[in-house]
């Protein structure tokens, strides 16, 4: 009997920051012929920003996302020193990593915790009613109840430092406009031992889950690609500030360049079914000179970390292809975790550097320049803000690269790959369609960072038959 051919949509995506949706287009066969992750959101913040002043920047751009909003203040005041000519003192820029180290825990925190635990510890096939957060703290309460002591912690150094959790008030053009005292620095470090025990339980229990599901882990959404992000003078991990390395799959290196010289190094593809930007290597060209961004890319370009805990974890990491770059698609949890624990360690390295007290935090003398690139590698992957003034710091021209952008391409691939290897007709199942959107939870994706927009997340699933009659409904958050 030959089956029918059927269209899956799954609309929203769930357990990611933004809205997109998954078709995907079965054959007469059963099998999935194609399947396409659409970002639906409209993107719209670069142009009103266009006429303020570049030293707004880094309290509009902020309101971009609540989830990573560190990221977009830092990056805007990184473009603003460029712009206005005034490289920050060294107390700031330590202050300014500082914050970011905070929101790198919390946000990677959150995301193995709360997003993509439930998943790992309750299974792929659990009923969506429990594979949630509270599901989770009725398996394990104790490691509930760390997870979110560990996201708390992250925000109170943002907090510190900014006045506030989401959308900071800290980083200016030229540095920081508070310095830290003693209090606030000893209120930071009373927790970080506790945090850091619970990120290693944390890559305990990814370990122990690689472990036992390694027929997954080496054929869901497995391929090749370049890998993208900062990298400091000796090739280690970094994630605020540095120049970009980027490698292909053989772990060769292909470029090492400044932000400010970007353009010449990636360009963006279009396609008529997402609203989002697909960049890519111009010397290797469209698809080929596609690349992945964030822990697994950042962790595939570095050949050392710099903190004793997360250096011994990374060399497992590395271990796993033999020191060539890991392609596998759910390893993106486990370098999440060595970054989170990467974070926690350097933020005792600031915290106990002599600078971090200092009263040194503003350079107010400007050389305007009229133009500039702030990078910073967000939790998700290298963020690009690129300013055109009209030399007075007026704004004529903004440009973002965001880190989701980059990882475009990736998703798209996961997503095809995934529902290729687990969707077999004629019955779809839940925990199939699951693993889907779980491909896309692997990168952690930032949907409002890439488009800008907010809206309601419920999801209906409708199969339908070529006639277009509904065949099979699956409902959620309804």
């Amino acid at each position: 009997m030959t089956m029918v051919a059927e269209k899956i949509t799954i609309e929203p995506v769930t357990r990611i920051e933004g809205h997109a949706k998954v078709t995907i287009h079965m054959g007469d066969d059963g099998k999935v012929k194609h399947a396409y992750f659409h970002v639906n959101e409209f993107r719209g913040f670069e142009k009103f920003c266009e006429g303020r002043m570049v030293f707004e920047m880094p309290y509009i751009t902020p309101r971009i996302c609540g989830i990573c909003p560190v990221s977009h203040h830092l990056a805007a005041a990184k473009a603003g020193d460029i712009v206005m000519g005034c490289p920050p003192p060294r107390p700031a820029s330590l202050l300014r990593e500082l914050m970011h180290m905070g929101q790198i825990v919390q946000s990677h925190g959150m995301h193995f915790f709360e997003l993509a635990g439930p998943d790992l510890l309750l299974g792929f096939d659990a009923d969506p009613a429990v594979r949630n957060v509270l599901g989770l703290a009725s398996v394990n309460p104790e490691l509930a109840v760390s997870a979110v002591g560990l996201r708390k912690w992250g925000q109170t150094i943002i907090s510190i430092l900014g006045g506030k959790r989401i959308h900071p008030n800290f980083a200016v053009p030229g540095g920081v406009n508070k310095a830290l005292n003693a209090a606030d620095r000893d209120a930071m470090l009373k927790d970080i031992d506790a945090s850091i025990a619970t990120i290693q339980t944390g890559i305990d229990v990814m370990r122990g889950w690689a472990e036992a599901n390694m027929e997954d882990i080496n054929k869901f959404a497995v391929f090749q690609t370049g890998y993208f992000g900062l990298i400091s003078p000796d090739n280690g991990l970094e994630l605020y500030d540095g120049d970009i390395r980027l490698i292909v799959n053989s772990g060769a290196q292909m470029e090492r360049f400044s932000a400010q010289n970007y353009l010449d190094i990636i360009a963006e593809h279009t396609e008529d079914w997402s609203y989002l930007k697909f960049p890519y290597y111009k010397n290797l060209g469209w698809p080929k000179g596609v690349y992945r961004v964030g822990p697994l890319g950042r962790l595939n370009i570095a050949d050392k970390v710099g903190t004793p805990l997360a250096s011994v974890e990374f060399k497992r990491f590395k271990s796993l292809n033999n020191g060539r770059p890991v392609e596998n698609t759910l390893y993106y949890h486990y370098a999440r975790m060595i970054e989170c624990l990467f974070a926690a360690e350097r933020v005792r390295e600031l915290l106990e550097d002599p600078d971090i007290m200092s009263t040194d935090i503003l350079n107010t003398r400007m050389d305007i320049q009229g133009e500039g690139v702030g990078v910073i590698e967000a939790p998700r992957g290298t963020l690009l803000h690129h300013y055109k003034t009209d030399g007075t710091g007026k704004l004529e021209k903004v440009n973002l690269i965001v880190s989701t952008g980059h990882n475009n391409w990736a998703m798209s691939e996961a997503v095809d790959s995934v529902a290729k290897t687990y969707i077999q007709g004629p019955k779809v199942t839940e925990g199939m369609l699951n693993r889907v959107e779980a491909a896309i939870r692997a990168y952690d994706p930032c949907l409002s960072c890439s488009t800008h927009a907010v809206g309601q997340m419920p999801m209906v699933v409708d199969v339908y038959d070529p006639e277009g009659n509904i065949t099979q409904t699956v409902s959620r958050g309804l």
